[in-house]
């Protein structure tokens, strides 16, 4: 008889420990400042969660908004000049594309501009940035007799080193005897 009551007593005990463990793990956790959760509510950090996905859309749809924004921006390119061989003078096909930038920077007043000066390969790397610096000075001396105030034009000279063609016959050549115009902001 005693151990029918040790092994009923055993079996209760062990009802008693299941039960309060499944009561436990439904029961909510305590949260900040004591308050108790249920079991329902510990579902909000899914909302929380969804919440945070929505945040990269505001992301995604002010990325478009500015991307939009930029698309209306007209985007400014003048021609390049080009030189002969071994010169700096302005030919007679470069001074229509000087006089439309002289137009522009007259309509623009607060457009500043740079003057690249290029070379092709032929001759040392000291004559070629000489050479590249009198072709963009060049330029900028056609553009200031069109009343362009100095001030908003820039020369740099870069010689043979950045070639427009990559190429080593005379077409090549040519295309890199050349000055280059950038809109500076």
């Amino acid at each position: 008889m005693r151990d029918r009551v040790r092994v009923f007593g055993l079996l209760l005990s062990l009802l008693l420990i299941a039960a309060l463990t499944v009561s436990c793990g439904k029961k909510a956790t305590v949260k900040g400042e004591g308050e108790e959760v249920t079991a329902e509510e510990t579902e909000k950090p899914t909302e929380i969660r969804e919440e945070v996905v929505s945040i990269p859309e505001k992301v995604t749809e002010e990325t478009v908004v500015a991307k939009a924004e930029e698309e209306e921006v007209t985007e400014i390119t003048f021609e390049n000049i080009q030189f002969d061989f071994d010169k700096y003078f302005i030919r007679e096909d470069a001074r229509p594309i000087l006089e439309k930038l002289g137009s522009f920077m007259t309509d623009n007043p607060d457009v500043k501009i740079l003057i690249e000066g290029h070379c092709d390969e032929r001759g040392t790397n000291e004559y070629n940035f000489a050479l590249g610096e009198r072709r963009s000075q060049a330029a900028m001396d056609y553009l200031v007799n069109l009343a362009i105030d100095a001030g908003r034009i820039k020369t740099i000279s870069y010689g043979e080193e950045r070639p427009l063609d990559p190429g080593h016959s005379e077409a090549s050549w040519a295309q890199n005897r050349r000055a280059q115009f950038v809109i500076l902001k």
